[in-house]
């Protein structure tokens, strides 16, 4: 068997994610000739001791468990390298009409069976019960504070769905550990030059210390830089910002031992602002906040101020941070011997927390497809592994997993009925909302979203043009949304939180429409679950060692 090169270009998050993972996925359990265990790759990973690290905090969704079991690391043992703690939500505040209104995008939901009528139902009732709360006891128990993880026995049904929040520098400092241990080799060294070989792929790559490094794949997670995939292949971005207004973050973190509100929350928080939205993290030391924002729209120091006054006082000694970005992505994010994992590869605002599961989805594909046998040349002769059959099947696969995140994080914007700041009026104009969710939107006005609108899809009036390849061969087919990320109940859920429809079915059906109903099962789960599910902050103690802080008066 022929031992491959893999070559890391980069690390944070996505480098040595992909490092550990790789390393899990390829070499372990595999047997050669002799019945020894044969690697199928060696990983390099080399990273630059000049680039700043970002360190926000992170959210994630619950593939990352797919990823933890893969590597070998537990549950506790992660919370508590990372400052880790559970996500079973996402709570949208004041994105409708900016009147202190939320809603929840949560993991868990109940599913009638044989036939789920509950979003149809929902919208023909008074909606005076929001709809996640109608088939969900998650919402509740993230409002009343309570982890997703049993405290005391009981008969609650199927558990919780969860991921987890954490500290993105100890995430990947984790992982370095975890990986060098297993036998990844690590250089601490600046990249200085990139030669390409005779026939375009990349040759090697030289650094500051003398080190020519050669591979057969090269992976490059150096960030925006995208030193391989762009300055080096020269392959094209495409820009998002028309859809996607926010180019900006101004980052804080807050201690609780400056400020300790006598809980953890459960879920992340995306806040409406005056020109885009506010995450908060929270985490066992600290919560994370960022002002995802709009430079057309707000000035760095008013994006601050709104920050800080959102906050309160205590974070007035804190220092921000500012992060600026690009939304988009590449045109291919593998070419020749190239893949690009991670913000080089391509970006969309966190608000529904896909920034790592891009970089997972990269990684787990790049594995699933890697060509383990060589090839032979027209001499017939053994030459190395062929990437072209892979990168046709992986470019195709994160340009529709883009385009479905683009067009999900666009509906949160387009269906809200703010008019109080120019940003807001901006995101509802027709000219900003993408063809592919013009053409989703527009159909489930005539029936709500079901499963088979997944299959093959493509709507009335949505457009068929193919994708730009500037030249690079591959499979350039209009994009689809394969729901790999989020399905029909997802979709109600945005939908229906942000009251899709309600002008429209209150003119069909009159004022006097039913109230709205929570199923049986929802109550049920609700009435046990303060008996069953501990505190949060409780549970973090008990568990993986969080601090017992005071709460702030």
């Amino acid at each position: 068997m022929h031992t491959q090169r893999i070559l890391i270009v980069g690390g944070g998050s996505a480098g040595w994610m992909a490092a550990a993972y790789l390393n899990a996925a390829l070499n372990s359990g595999v047997v050669g000739e002799s019945n020894a265990e044969q690697k199928v790759a060696e990983i390099t990973l080399v990273e630059s001791p000049d680039v700043p690290r970002i360190g926000v905090g992170e959210a994630t969704i619950p593939n990352i468990n797919h990823i933890l079991q893969v590597i070998g690391i537990d549950e506790l043992t992660f919370m508590r390298a990372v400052d880790g703690t559970f996500k079973q939500s996402i709570r949208y505040v004041n994105w409708l009409r900016n009147k202190g209104e939320f809603y929840h995008h949560p993991f868990s939901r109940y599913r009638p069976s044989p036939i789920d009528r509950s979003g149809r139902s929902w919208l023909m009732s008074d909606r005076s019960i929001a709809f996640m709360d109608t088939v969900s006891a998650q919402p509740v128990i993230c409002e009343l504070g309570l982890a997703p993880k049993q405290g005391r026995p009981g008969d609650f049904g199927s558990p919780l769905t969860y991921a987890y929040h954490m500290n993105a520098q100890k995430f990947a400092d984790f992982l370095t550990q975890h990986a060098t241990q297993r036998g990844v080799t690590h250089y601490r060294d600046h990249v200085v030059e990139v030669k390409r070989s005779e026939n375009g792929d990349i040759g090697s790559v030289h650094t500051r210390n003398g080190l020519t490094l050669e591979a057969d794949l090269y992976i490059d997670c150096t960030g925006f830089a995208s030193l391989l995939i762009e300055k080096t292949l020269g392959v094209k971005f495409l820009d998002y910002s028309q859809w996607l207004l926010c180019d900006r973050a101004t980052t804080m973190h807050v201690p609780y031992d400056r400020f300790y509100p006598g809980y953890v929350r459960p879920y992340t928080q995306a806040s409406a602002c005056s020109a885009g939205w506010v995450w908060e993290i929270p985490l066992q030391t600290g919560k994370s906040l960022g002002y995802v924002h709009s430079s057309e729209f707000i000035s760095e120091t008013h994006a601050e101020q709104e920050l800080r006054t959102l906050e309160g006082p205590h974070c007035e000694p804190l220092d921000t941070r500012l992060i600026k970005f690009k939304v988009g992505r590449r045109e291919k994010v593998w070419v020749g011997n190239c893949l690009a994992i991670g913000l080089a590869g391509g970006f969309i605002e966190p608000l529904e927390s896909t920034g790592l599961y891009l970089s997972d989805l990269a990684t787990v594909m790049l594995a699933e497809h890697f060509p383990f046998a060589r090839g032979m040349d027209t001499n017939s002769q053994v030459r190395g592994a062929d990437y072209t059959s892979a990168a046709f099947r992986v470019n195709r696969i994160m340009a529709n997993r883009f385009y479905e995140v683009l067009d999900f994080i666009n509906m949160h914007y387009c269906l809200s009925k703010r008019t109080d700041t120019l940003f807001w009026q901006e995101v509802q104009k027709s000219d900003r909302i993408n063809d592919r969710l013009a053409a989703k939107l527009e159909y489930w006005r005539s029936k709500p979203p079901s499963a088979s609108d997944f299959e093959d899809q493509f709507f009335p009036g949505q457009s068929t043009s193919e994708l730009s390849s500037s030249g690079i061969p591959g499979d350039h087919r209009t994009p689809i949304d394969t729901a790999g990320l989020w399905n029909h109940e997802s979709y109600e859920t945005i939908l229906y939180g942000m009251d899709f429809m309600r002008d429209e079915f209150a003119e069909m059906y009159g004022p006097n429409l039913p109230k709205s109903r929570v199923f049986r099962q929802v109550f049920e789960r609700l009435r046990m679950a303060p008996q069953i599910f501990p505190p949060h902050d409780i549970w973090l103690r008990h568990n993986v060692g969080m601090k017992e802080y005071p709460k702030t008066i």
